[in-house]
């Protein structure tokens, strides 16, 4: 695997005499790593699979002199394949209209596998806040903040010494640590509020939304421009309680079903209509009150959402 500048090239060596099953099953115990890995790098559940199917055929062409750790060398060509797909990435997302947010998660339990561990990193707050980040300051982060790999590993997988990791990660962190989010809702708390909430958006109780609201609660939404969306943030709790009343009689069909789930380890609800998810909502709960309300409409980050009958 070859480094140039920031662009990696991760190479296709000549084919390996493993036998299959072996490579195959090395993949899949790390399998929930690698996409643990690639969504927080990606906020894309699409995208992150894309990239670990990647890995599994890059994966199978590795000689075995390159391989001294099954697991160091699959993190090794995802966080790269990832920091490639960014690279590349950030001119799109530069021009994407509107506010661009993470695709949503539905995280079942706590006690999920396939993410690795349902923290904070996963929350929509988090990656957002990543997005400050280039895409070599984003490996280094998540791979020593949440996956707590030591500095001599992210160098080996970067391709960079351990000086360099360390100067990096300080930047990353002083980017990010002043509005990193710090959660202190129990999940009780977090879905009573997000029902009342519900039940208050639905019946059009202004007074009701106020009082679960902070006083400067501050509101995101992703249209994509290819559904409804507020294209700017919207700050303080009167401005967005009239935004959702407005939008609520405007653009909320009658037929919509509401379904309340996790969505990245945080609070929120699905809104179906025909059976097919047409909006995710999910909310930051600081302090007994709902402190931040992300909800994407874009189509296009709502394919990896169940139909209602299969959450149900």
């Amino acid at each position: 695997m070859d480094m140039s500048g920031d662009r990696f090239e991760v190479t296709e060596l000549s084919t390996v005499n493993d036998p299959p099953d072996s490579r195959l099953d090395a993949f899949n115990q790390h399998r929930n790593l690698l996409f643990s890995i690639a969504y927080r790098m990606l906020g894309s559940a699409s995208d992150a699979e894309d990239m670990v199917q990647e890995t599994y055929l890059r994966w199978q062409k590795i000689s075995d002199q390159e391989i001294r750790s099954p697991r160091a060398m699959l993190v090794t060509i995802v966080s790269r394949l990832c920091i490639n797909h960014l690279q590349l990435a950030r001119v799109q997302r530069e021009e994407y209209f509107g506010q661009w947010l993470p695709e949503p998660l539905l995280t079942a339990t706590a006690a999920d596998p396939t993410l690795h561990e349902i923290n904070e990193s996963l929350s929509m707050a988090f990656l957002v806040l990543l997005e400050r980040l280039n895409p070599i300051e984003r490996a280094t982060l998540l791979l020593r903040d949440v996956f707590d790999y030591d500095y001599s590993e992210i160098a080996s997988i970067l391709g960079r010494n351990e000086a360099a990791c360390r100067q990096i990660l300080h930047r990353a962190r002083q980017n990010v640590t002043q509005d990193r989010p710090r959660f202190s809702a129990s999940a009780e708390e977090g879905e009573r509020l997000m029902r009342q909430f519900i039940d208050a958006s639905t019946h059009g109780d202004m007074d009701g939304l106020l009082a679960l609201l902070s006083s400067d609660v501050v509101f995101y939404s992703d249209g994509g421009g290819k559904a409804a969306a507020v294209p700017n943030i919207i700050h303080g709790s009167r401005r967005v309680v009239a935004l959702l009343l407005g939008a609520t009689k405007k653009f909320v069909p009658k037929d919509q079903v509401v379904h309340v789930a996790q969505i990245n380890g945080q609070p929120g609800f699905i809104s179906y209509v025909n059976g097919r998810a047409r909006a995710v909502v999910t909310v930051d709960v600081d302090g007994g009150l709902i402190a931040r309300l992300y909800i994407v409409t874009n189509p296009e980050k709502l394919r990896g959402i169940p139909d209602l009958h299969t959450v149900n």
